[in-house]
């Protein structure tokens, strides 16, 4: 077995794997003779079948296997002793297209090698942290906001006609064809009308309803009602009316506190700062993160492999496109062609992800299945209901789980670098903070 080198250039790689054909013809033998313990054929002894009868029943099978293996070993081999890694998955092609039995093999294997990243010295990046305190302002417009969604509900005067965001307290039963169906009833249920709590046109159906008032509301169930049995179905529901209230935003005190899991109202004030800060701390990791990148982008230099380049600029245009078209949801649309500014985004890209690759794997860096988890039950929680699913998906899905570790491993390798870095805080108003990230995201 043979390997030569056929390209040498910039990044591009050619070779010439031979493996000839008495080669072959061994490591056929040496595979047959490792399953004929476990062969069984008419008019033999398990393990008895002769040899000869084995290469005429399994040769062909394991003449593509043998070959297969050689070639991926020969391969092997190369990238071991070059160091070479390839930057996107070989290709390999047979050399001679007519190839048969009993004749050398002979593949052409091409490829762009990944580029030697140089060194970067951390201490040399300064970098500028903005740090905002939560001022009494912001503090009281969370605490208001808060109040909103704490509101409670005072009895409306006698004969007061229930409007769009009161609380109605009522009984119903529900009725299909006439008759009640399961789960279609309730007493002294609390409703609060505009809330959407319950299928479209039922809480519209009681805007104007007084206390003591019976009402018949009439509403026609989705027809991808999660009950098949119900999905479609026109519905009555017979409701008496209790009690009408009016919405009564509560006072901002230690009751109200309390309701949000505070000792005091003090407590209160002492958790919105920090959720506040955290806030804040967050949007300027942001910025430092960017400016990093950018201080990265300028001091590193090396060449790229074109196929990396290309390939994410087409994932760039592809994205793009499917923003300004956001109705078309599939991918039944035109070839999209890149612009020069999508190749000098995706140069950035993919420069930027492999010296943060290289730097990560020479510190060490790795995302631990502890935080691989979080991150995934982090995303779950946006599925609701479907969270389990979600979850099985991730499980089957090996490029799901890469996207997932993808922006956790940049992040732990941008800290490293930070740690090292120069840094200067500065003190800046939310006002300020708000503008960085805004050009953050018009960039």
């Amino acid at each position: 077995m043979t390997v030569k080198e056929t390209l040498n250039d910039g990044l591009k790689r050619g070779y010439e794997i031979k493996i000839t054909a008495a080669e072959l013809d061994a490591k056929v033998l040496e595979k047959l003779k490792e399953a004929q313990p476990e062969v069984e054929m008419k008019g033999f002894r398990k393990g008895k079948v002769p040899m000869a009868m084995m290469k005429k029943q399994f040769g062909p099978k394991v003449l593509g296997e043998a070959m297969q293996e050689s070639v991926d070993g020969a391969m092997n081999t190369h990238l071991e002793t070059s160091g070479d890694r390839p930057a996107m998955q070989p290709e390999m092609k047979m050399a001679n297209d007519e190839w048969k039995e009993g004749d050398d093999v002979v593949v052409n294997v091409s490829y762009e090698a990944l580029p030697v990243v140089p060194e970067v010295d951390f201490s040399k990046i300064k970098l500028e942290k903005l740090v905002v305190k939560a001022d009494d302002e912001s503090v009281q417009e969370a605490l208001t906001s808060l109040a909103e969604t704490a509101k409670n509900f005072d009895d409306r005067k006698t004969g007061s006609k229930a409007k769009d965001g009161d609380q109605v307290i009522f009984d119903f039963l529900g009725k299909v064809d006439g008759e009640p169906f399961e789960g279609g009833a309730a007493e002294g249920h609390a409703l609060e009308l505009g809330s959407g709590q319950f299928i479209p046109g039922f809480e519209e159906g009681l805007i104007g309803v007084k206390a003591g008032e019976d009402k018949n509301v009439e509403v026609t169930f989705p027809a991808d009602y999660n009950a098949e049995h119900l999905a479609g179905k026109v519905a009555v529901f017979e409701c008496k009316i209790l009690n009408v209230k009016e919405p009564k935003t509560s006072e901002i005190d230690d009751e109200m506190a309390k309701q949000f899991g505070a000792e005091d109202l003090a407590g209160l004030k002492g958790q919105i700062t920090s959720k506040l800060e955290e806030e804040y701390a967050g949007a300027a990791r942001a910025v430092t993160k960017r400016a990093l990148l950018d201080e990265l982008d300028k001091m590193v230099s090396f060449e790229l492999p074109p196929s990396l380049v290309e390939a994410e600029a087409g994932q760039i245009a592809h994205q793009l496109w499917h923003e300004d078209n956001p109705e078309v949801e599939g991918h039944d649309h035109p070839e999209i062609e890149t612009t020069e500014e999508h190749t000098k985004l995706a140069d950035r890209r993919v420069k930027l992800g492999l010296l943060l690759a290289e730097i990560g794997q020479k510190a060490e860096i790795h995302v631990s299945d502890a935080e691989f988890t979080q991150a995934v039950m982090n995303q779950a929680r946006q599925y609701g209901d479907q969270a389990r699913q979600f979850f099985e998906f991730v499980q089957k899905n090996p490029q799901m789980q890469q996207q997932i570790r993808a922006p956790l491993f940049e992040d732990k390798v941008v800290d490293h670098i930070v740690e090292a870095a120069a840094m200067k805080e500065k003190e800046v108003s939310k006002d300020d903070l708000q503008k960085a990230v805004e050009a953050l995201e018009e960039e």
